[in-house]
């Protein structure tokens, strides 16, 4: 299971922050599935979280709906968009994250 390998990563402690940062907004539900840990609400899925080489991975879902103001976001397919992080960057991963739900809630 990735979450799995998620806490055998030597950025464990950053996933971990993050990962906490995630589930303090009201609403989100981490489910844990076999290639990747996901994040939604009961309006659907908001992300994903993974550790990588460089740090950790957050993949929004519907990030190509998002407005990228501090350009950090990766990626150019039709849905997801990738913010890329070595250390937390808390106010980056609000800004988008609330985008994410914002955009959740128009359905």
């Amino acid at each position: 299971m990735q979450y799995d390998k998620d806490l055998q990563s030597e950025h464990k402690e950053l996933f971990l922050q993050a990962r906490a940062l995630l589930l303090s907004f009201e609403g989100i539900v981490e489910t844990k599935k076999e290639r990747i840990t996901t994040y939604s609400n009961e309006k659907g899925g908001i992300c994903h979280l993974r550790t990588m080489p460089h740090g950790i991975d957050f993949g929004f879902l519907k990030g190509a709906k998002m407005e990228d103001g501090l350009g950090l976001l990766t990626g150019n397919g039709k849905a997801i968009r990738v913010l890329p992080q070595k250390e937390l960057n808390k106010e980056a991963v609000e800004y988008y994250l609330e985008q994410a739900i914002a955009i959740n809630s128009k359905k």
